[in-house]
């Protein structure tokens, strides 16, 4: 190499910016491994991959129409979990598609099985960290609704820069909701709730869909584990509603 030529650039390794998950390692259940090795090829989406195994490829693409084999009003769930909540809404609303973000594979698993059982042929799954579902697979302006029930609180003060709802993430749904779509969201930390608030009252592109301090709680979301396990614990549950303007 001569003194004039570039130096090669450094291969990346890390993502730029901390997730707002830690990947658990733990193995899944003989049941969970069945639905998973059965179920994948009719629910989960193929990902192109960046670095880690959960990123998304800059130029992925997810074509709706395509995947659904029709046209229809898309709703996502970031942070599916076990599934309960989206599972119930696709089988009670067939004339919606809904996309389930998690990281968690065997929770993706007991969604894939719960969806085949209720007949849920309206509903995807993709393994991936959901910022980089939005930014870089959906399609801009291709979401009619995103959900966000429970993330993860990240607590503790030195963690709290791993939670999901920031004003990068306000920018980034904004992005990949239609005009008058809905962002909503709902915890039961209250720190947290009052970050979403003071996050989403300021993100350009965004109005907000109720009145008083807190929204009205949203009629398609069923109580889940998390939900159950906060109030057992005396926590109160704060829904928020924010338009996509």
């Amino acid at each position: 190499m001569s003194d004039t030529d570039p130096e090669p650039a450094e291969p990346r390794t890390f993502r730029d910016h901390p997730v707002s998950f830690v990947r658990r390692s733990g193995r899944m259940s003989d049941g969970q491994e069945r639905a998973w090795q059965e179920l994948a090829p009719q629910y989960l989406v193929d990902v192109p991959r960046d670095i880690a195994s959960t990123s998304v490829a800059r130029d992925a693409r997810f074509d709706p129409a395509t995947v659904y084999g029709r046209t229809a009003p898309l709703i996502v769930e970031i942070g599916s979990g076990q599934g309960h909540a989206i599972v119930h809404a696709a089988s009670t609303r067939p004339d919606v598609d809904f996309l389930a973000v998690e990281v968690f594979r065997a929770g993706l698993a007991r969604t894939m099985k719960d969806a085949a059982a209720a007949g849920a042929a309206n509903l995807r799954l993709v393994e991936a960290n959901a910022p980089e579902v939005l930014q870089h697979l959906l399609p801009a302006g291709s979401a009619s609704e995103v959900w966000v029930f429970f993330p993860d609180p990240w607590h503790k003060k030195r963690h709290t820069k791993r939670r999901l709802i920031t004003a990068e993430f306000a920018g980034i749904a904004a992005a990949a909701l239609r005009p008058g779509g809905m962002l909503r969201l709902a915890t039961d930390w209250e720190d947290y709730a009052v970050q979403m608030v003071t996050v989403m009252d300021a993100a350009p592109g965004f109005a907000r869909a109720f009145e008083g301090e807190w929204a009205e709680r949203f009629d398609g979301r069923v109580m889940t584990a998390f939900e159950r396990k906060g109030i057992e614990r005396g926590r109160d549950i704060r829904d928020l509603a924010y338009r996509r303007a």
